[in-house]
């Protein structure tokens, strides 16, 4: 993909010249997957084309070509310096491969860097890419990758590794040292059952609950979420592995029996799907986040990118949708356009007796909500009560909406696995009784008479939905808008990565501000600045929750996640809640262990 951030340059007629060319070098180098897309955004135009796994490099070179030779035809004199341009970077990408080959041994194969120097002139052009080509061009790995599609298993590719099945069922081959198609052991190679989970919110909870509900059905389960890579109980790595890499760590991890991976947006954009089959895959939610990076400025981009997961999804899996957010639903009818074909749909809900849940059973989907008070599974014409919603502890009584979301979404994906409805049961009737369960997730703790949540709740959505929590249990009555009388005081902490708009932050200060807080620590979340100057992000949240109308004297401002928890936990009396979003994992680690000295 090449992204054009000078708009004003690239009108239809550009583009029509850049897919020509693009057809005209793919059918030169023999590619049958010919596409073109170009797809507009905010500040410019992505072109993106299609080619084979093993000729990735070759790609990026033509589709740099095809554009710059369509700006030289159209004004030789203006992009005259783009064939320079073109010459430094492939003499710059050849210095580094040979630098980078100097250490290798001769065996290590020849880099697809250019020996060849780009040219504008299409005959030259075409002649060097074929050149390219016969350097990077891998027929082995080509032909094992038909042979796992035809036999529907799963792969995993990287740089270095291919690797065929998965988890237990799995096996690695060098790409350097490929085996011949009938060399490779097929009845030995098999996919475990996967699921894989994206959305705005509630992705680590999801993926924690699929994978609990897989052990309770016998299997050892390896996942991947923003807190590190598991088996069970063990980490295997810690930090933020919700994309690609922590996803083919999973799928690497051969004691595992079942593998759930959490798929963030910014992998999806930047790298892909990791996986190429999935049993299920669970879209969470939409929600306004992350706009303004990868050409991605509205719900219906981002849901486009979300839905990326039905891609792995075959006939026999499931595909999960939440039945309450609207943008997904108007997006599931697109899917079959999209990709040739769409995956059977489960729809969950949190909010009680959801009539478009009866709508989707009577087509035919399974489903998974709220009736009476009580959980209900439908897949298959059979109905299934997971309990009761009150005595589930991730629910907090009943008030903690979005967890029974995440778990009836997580219902349908384990029951897509196989799993049973009774271990599915049992698993929500325990999950989130202790802190171990769903670390950095609202957790709850009782300190010196005061109560207090932890949460990520990194967006308006997920501090909405978390505040909604932390208001109700500081009890009394509240009028809309106004602070609750007799109730006890709440106190929150706010800040934002630093890879968001300014609108972005000022309508987080908006969502805190409807809460009436007591205070409010502006915290810098230092690991997370992200391009943005110290002290940016508090000004613009300070400044927006002081316009609603919060005095100054309730809105310190701290330079760090773990100052901003200290104020707080200092400032709280008995009968006050605080509502703590941690971004930090060490962060997290040191404020629980000053609670718990309280």
């Amino acid at each position: 993909m090449l992204d054009v951030d000078v708009a004003e340059a690239v009108d239809d007629a550009l583009i029509a010249a850049w897919r020509a060319r693009v057809d005209r070098a793919g059918s030169h180098l023999g590619w049958v997957n010919r596409q073109a897309v170009a797809r507009r955004h905010a500040r410019g135009v992505s072109l993106a084309i299609a080619a084979p796994y093993d000729e990735l490099f070759l790609a990026t070179e033509v589709n740099e070509w095809a554009l710059c030779a369509a700006l030289v035809e159209r004004d030789a004199l203006r992009w005259t310096c783009l064939e320079g341009s073109l010459v430094a970077e492939a003499t710059q990408a050849a210095q580094s491969a040979q630098s980078a080959q100097s250490a290798q041994s001769a065996e290590s194969g020849a880099h697809p860097a250019a020996d060849i120097l780009p040219a504008i002139e299409e005959s030259a052009a075409l002649a060097r890419f074929k050149h390219l080509q016969s350097l990077e061009s891998d027929p082995k790995l080509r032909a094992l990758l038909e042979a796992a599609a035809a036999r529907e298993l799963p792969h995993v590719l990287d740089e270095s590794e291919l690797t065929l099945g998965s988890g237990v069922g799995g096996r690695d081959f060098s790409l350097s040292d490929l085996p011949e198609v009938a060399a490779v052991p097929w009845q030995e190679l098999r996919g475990v059952p996967t699921a894989i989970v994206t959305g705005s919110n509630g992705k680590t909870t999801t993926v924690r609950l699929i994978a609990a509900c897989a052990r309770a059905h016998g299997w050892h389960a390896a996942y991947n979420c923003t807190d590190g890579v598991f088996l069970d109980d063990e980490a295997l790595a810690a930090g933020d592995y919700s994309g690609p890499a922590g996803a083919r760590m999973v799928m690497r991890e051969r004691r595992a029996q079942a593998a759930i991976l959490e798929t963030a947006r910014g992998g999806i954009l930047r790298r892909g799907i990791a996986v190429s089959r999935a049993d299920a895959a669970v879209v969470t939610n939409v929600s306004s986040d992350h706009f303004g990076e990868y050409g991605i400025d509205d719900l219906t981009g981002l849901a486009q990118v979300k839905l990326t997961v039905a891609s792995a999804v075959g006939p026999n899996g499931l595909l999960v949708l939440n039945a309450d957010d609207s943008t997904l639903r108007a997006q599931a009818d697109g899917l079959p356009r999209r990709f040739g074909r769409r995956a059977p749909l489960g729809w969950f809900a949190a909010g009680p007796d959801h009539r478009v849940l009866l709508e989707y059973r009577l087509r035919g989907d399974s489903t998974c909500g709220v009736h009476e008070g009580r959980l209900y599974l439908n897949r298959r014409g059979a109905e299934h009560d997971l309990g009761l919603i009150s005595a589930m502890p991730l629910s907090m009584g009943g008030v903690a909406a979005y967890n029974i979301a995440n778990m009836a979404g997580a219902a349908l994906a384990a029951a897509a696995l196989g799993i049973a409805p009774a271990s599915i049961a049992e698993v929500l009737a325990r999950f989130g009784s202790t802190l171990a369960d769903n670390p950095g997730r609202l957790m709850r703790f009782e300190a010196g008479g005061v109560t207090v949540l932890i949460d990520y709740a990194h967006n308006p959505d997920g501090l909405r939905g978390f505040l909604k929590v932390a208001d109700h249990l500081r009890g009394g009555a509240r009028r809309l808008g106004q602070p609750r009388v007799g109730a006890g005081r709440l106190g929150l902490l706010l800040g934002h990565a630093g890879n968001r708009r300014d609108a972005d932050i000022e309508e987080l200060a908006r969502t805190a501000a409807e809460f009436r807080p007591d205070l409010v620590v502006v915290k810098e979340n230092d690991s997370q600045l992200r391009g943005r100057a110290p002290g940016e992000i508090p000004r613009i949240i300070r400044a927006e929750l002081e316009r609603l109308g919060l005095p100054g004297s309730a809105l310190p401002v701290a330079n760090s996640e773990v100052d901003a928890a200290r104020i707080a936990l200092g400032w709280a009396r008995p009968g006050d809640v605080l509502a703590l979003p941690l971004h930090s994992p060490a962060a997290r680690a040191a404020v629980v262990k000053m609670i718990e000295k309280r």
